[in-house]
């Protein structure tokens, strides 16, 4: 993800990682957690965003980390769903995936219409306030 994220922001893509679980909660972070992750996988998002209520990773649909979406520069929801077609954390796995955002932004940035604009995101479950 963090090659993509590179790739992808040097031609212009905002690029936003949210974190949406609540405090107390599996996979909640402080702003200063948080910066020491990026720097130790070398990520380059635009921007991260601290989300413990939930209200942006609810708005929409969010149930695994990661959950992808792609969101065109007119506001529309373009993509939804995982980063590839291999639920695993094997990084041997990631040459012989099929990364649905990586083919998505490019027939975006093509001006094509993405052709899986849905697919099943796969990770743990977001923690979500009250749930």
């Amino acid at each position: 993800m963090e090659a993509l994220q590179r790739e992808r922001t040097a031609k212009g893509v905002v690029w936003l990682t949210i974190i949406s679980s609540a405090p107390g909660r599996q996979g909640y972070v402080s702003a200063p957690q948080e910066n020491a992750y990026m720097k130790k996988m070398r990520a380059v998002p635009s921007a991260v965003i601290l989300d413990p209520s939930g209200d942006i990773g609810r708005l929409y649909g969010a149930k695994t980390t990661p959950h992808m979406f792609i969101i065109d520069p007119s506001g529309k929801l373009i993509y939804s769903g995982a980063i590839d077609d291999h639920p695993t954390t094997d990084l041997a796995d990631i040459k012989n995936s099929k990364n649905y955002v990586n083919q998505a932004l490019a027939e975006a940035m093509a001006g094509k219409p993405v052709s899986e604009p849905v697919t099943r995101p796969y990770g743990c479950s977001v923690k979500y306030a009250s749930e």
